[in-house]
């Protein structure tokens, strides 16, 4: 088949992508992958070098680290998840929506299917205008509507609380967020869409979530074109390299240090501040720290016997010789640790971060995830000492590591993907 993959937000977004589109590539497909990142020009560079074509359109969205800075600021301090929601879309996405919607028509007018971002609603209706078959790809489980689960940010009361939850997070959802793909569906001369969830997030044909079984397990009540696939992993060659020297040096010197990154929310959370905030909890709790620095070594700060600040570092190498990683709970970030035998530390900036701090918290491989808004010294020092002494949770962290190491959920999602559409795809064979 010729397939078309499009998907836009941070590195944690376009990542699984990446490892799908080399996936799909090495099942036989053709393919072509589009990426809008928000904020770096990093994958041009990749562009040379990947087996298939890879277009990056409007990268970065937001070049000016300043706006950045302001924005994640707001979006900490922000605690209602429709808001902090409906900030991202309309500051990082709806700015570059109609070079975007370029990019899905060509992808559409060019291949056989189309695999898209969950909430770019300009693949989906690309896909209907001009008839072509779509996956949507979701990199966490909280969007799919389910009795046996809340929504983002709403405790679990039981099944009936559940159900009249998502009736009212669905009023709430259509009411701010279908007006931007009806805006866009009336520009193409499309209906408005009945339902923000079911007819422009999710894909009536296939919807794939990208998630390690052992975090998620299908709920009874959700669809059927709902299939959870395993995390969609790439190694990290691809875009953070080989692990420098110096870190190498560093993690041979002495006790196994933690990990504290933070992925792309230090972009745009007063980078400065959490390094500071980070370092000062690693040296309080007396540990050996590795500290992600985006920026590099930041002011007043420098390399040490307990503190190692680097700008970027291949997780999949330096993780599993780490004591524990600090994180915010991202979806990558949080199945990488998991994936290392590593217990966590979720600082989280959003409701769906806390949402995988909560799982991991569950599976007992993590304490209760600190809201960015509310992190002190104390309180991260506090969290650190307990998953570096904890010997359940690195025995639990262990045992879990070892289940998801025989997972692989690029070869899950790429057999999903032919088994649904391959026999709709297929072409009679000339002179047969």
């Amino acid at each position: 088949m010729k397939i078309g993959l499009q998907t836009w937000g941070s590195h944690g977004d376009i990542r699984p992508f990446v490892a799908l589109a080399n996936g799909l590539h090495a099942a036989g497909h053709e393919v072509t992958l589009v990426v809008t990142c928000v904020d770096s020009d990093r994958y041009a560079a990749l562009q040379a070098s990947l087996p298939y074509a890879l277009e990056v359109v409007a990268s970065p969205v937001e070049p000016d680290r300043a706006a950045l800075e302001r924005w994640g600021a707001a979006l900490v301090a922000e605690r209602d998840t429709s808001k902090q929601m409906r900030w991202v879309i309309e500051q990082l996405l709806l700015p570059v929506e109609a070079e975007m919607y370029q990019a899905s028509e060509r992808l559409c007018a060019n291949n056989d299917l189309v695999i898209g971002h969950y909430i770019l609603h300009t693949v989906a209706i690309a896909a209907e205008k001009q008839g072509r078959p779509c996956v949507s790809v979701a990199l966490a489980h909280g969007a799919v509507p389910s009795a046996f689960q809340p929504p983002l940010g709403v405790p679990n009361w039981g099944a009936f609380s559940n159900r009249l939850a998502w009736r009212l997070a669905r009023w709430v959802l259509n009411r701010d967020f279908k007006r931007y793909a009806d805006r866009l569906r009336a520009q193409q001369g499309l209906p408005p869409a009945r339902d923000v969830i079911d007819t422009v997030w999710a894909s009536p044909d296939l919807t794939l979530l990208a998630c390690s079984p052992v975090l998620c397990t299908p709920r009874p009540d959700w669809p059927a074109h709902v299939r959870i696939c395993g995390a969609l992993d790439t190694p990290d060659s691809v875009a953070e390299g080989s692990v420098p020297e110096p870190l190498q040096d560093f993690l041979s010197a002495g006790a196994p240090p933690v990990y504290l990154t933070l992925g792309s929310m230090m972009s745009g959370s007063q980078e400065a501040q959490t390094l500071a905030l980070l370092a000062e909890a690693s040296r309080a709790a007396s540990v050996r720290a590795i500290v992600q620095a985006p920026s590099g070594v930041p002011s007043g700060c420098a390399n040490d016997g307990q503190l190692h600040f680097v700008s970027a570092a291949p997780h999949a190498s330096v993780f599993p010789r780490c004591a524990a990683v600090l994180h915010h709970g991202g979806a990558g970030t949080s199945q990488a640790a998991l994936r290392a035998g590593v217990p966590s530390v979720v600082l989280a900036y959003t409701a769906e971060q806390e949402l995988w701090g909560r799982e991991l918290q569950r599976l007992g491989v993590a304490g209760p995830p600190i809201a960015r808004r509310s992190a002190t010294v104390a309180k991260l020092a506090a969290a650190l000492r307990q998953v570096t002494q904890s010997e359940p949770m690195r025995h639990n962290a262990q045992a879990l590591g070892a289940r998801l190491a025989g997972e692989d959920g690029v070869a899950s999602a790429v057999g999903l993907i032919e088994e649904t559409f391959a026999h709709r795809l297929a072409r009679p064979v000339v002179g047969a």
